[in-house]
């Protein structure tokens, strides 16, 4: 069964504003047509729990949480039985000349309660199940008589497109607002960075520009860092409101790119779902923030993506001091889980690979490989 979000709260209301407006319809039936029944004392106890069920129902689709299976198959069964009841209290020849069933009009309300709890396919199998009961309470096969399934069907279609909507709209929404929050957040770490670090780092890199050794080399690194902050705070952000999305992986990827690291990437945009595309930009970001690290200031770094049918292959390479064959795994036993977590782990939960290759004095390069599914 579908889950019921907030929108469809409304339909729930529908179904049981239905279902006692379909309850006055059969008694005023009952009571016009009382005489011509074949067994007429018996008519008012199948009246009495059709108001009962009615009630009831009433009140426990009104609470989201029993709207489960149990309850759906309960109310379909119910009202299965008083429609069947129809054959022996009502008659074969009086529903063979037209008299109605004692369900009529009432029955379509568990339909379309299975349509807003399962969508198209549980009031489908609702309006089959309540059409075949009738059929067989009728026993007699001509246009009237398809008449009443075709229109449970009908109504299961309709209802179960709307509810499709109606959760779309609501993941939707939630989404928006999600973002719209993540947005102002986002806006104002943007104001506190550029009232604060922005203008500290360009106060370096000014007084530090003409100094030279150690002096110097902070002033080059503090200009580099506010390049790049500003990037990150001024750029527009590629994800969309529907996370399944896809996104161009170089639009994340291209504020990386400085003065020491290079981006290179294929002619076309790189398409990937909204998700898989951040966690490979994250993972590229710790990448770039080991070289950053551990290597010494003016590493030369170069990233390369490589678009293929199946995957996306992103490299990190730098001409650094590179990591020694046992530093990584010492490292993890240490708790220093850098490469372990934000690479090779947001990758792996991905479906993905990564391949490290490196040598001491020769650099390091990370092959992060994603698949696109």
């Amino acid at each position: 069964m579908a889950e019921t979000s907030g929108l469809q709260a409304p339909l729930w209301r529908a179904v049981a504003v239905y279902r006692i407006a379909a309850l006055v319809y059969v008694a005023v039936l009952v009571v016009r047509n009382v005489r011509d029944y074949e067994r007429p004392m018996l008519v008012w106890p199948v009246l009495a729990l059709t108001a009962g069920w009615t009630v009831f129902t009433t009140y426990a689709y009104s609470v989201p949480s029993r709207r489960k299976p149990p309850l759906l198959a309960a109310d379909l069964l119910v009202t299965m039985a008083v429609m069947a009841s129809s054959a022996w209290i009502v008659g074969a020849d009086a529903l063979r000349h037209g008299t109605p069933t004692l369900a009529v009009a009432w029955h379509v309300a568990p339909v379309i309660a299975w349509a807003v709890a399962g969508g198209r396919r549980g009031g489908i199998a609702a309006a089959l199940a309540m059409g075949a009961t009738d059929l067989i309470v009728r026993n007699h096969w001509d246009q009237a008589a398809y008449t009443g399934t075709v229109l449970m069907l009908l109504a299961a279609l309709a209802v179960g497109y709307l509810v499709g909507i109606a959760e779309v709209s609501q993941r939707r929404l939630e989404r928006a607002i999600q973002l719209e929050a993540a947005t102002r957040e986002r806006e104002r770490l943007a104001r506190d960075i550029h009232d604060s670090v922005l203008q500290v780092l360009a106060l370096v890199k000014r007084r530090g520009a003409g100094l030279d050794g150690e002096a110097g080399e902070l002033a080059r690194l503090a200009g580099e860092q506010e390049a790049a902050l500003r990037t990150l705070v001024t750029g527009r952000s590629a994800e969309p409101v529907d996370e399944r999305a896809e996104v161009d992986l170089m639009a994340l990827l291209d504020p990386y790119a400085s003065a020491t690291v290079s981006v290179a990437a294929p002619a076309g945009a790189v398409r990937l779902p909204s998700r898989t595309a951040n966690e490979v930009t994250a993972a590229v970001a710790a990448a770039l923030d080991n070289v950053t690290r551990h290597c010494d200031p003016g590493t030369k770094v170069w990233v390369l993506v490589e678009d293929e049918p199946e995957s996306v292959t992103v490299s990190v390479r730098d001409d650094g001091c590179g990591i020694a064959a046992d530093r990584l795994a010492e490292a993890e036993s240490q708790g220093r889980l850098g490469v372990a977590q934000s690479i090779r782990g947001r990758i792996a939960e991905l479906g993905g690979t990564v391949r490290i290759t490196s040598a001491p004095g020769q650099g390091t390069e990370v092959e992060m490989t994603v698949p696109r599914s």
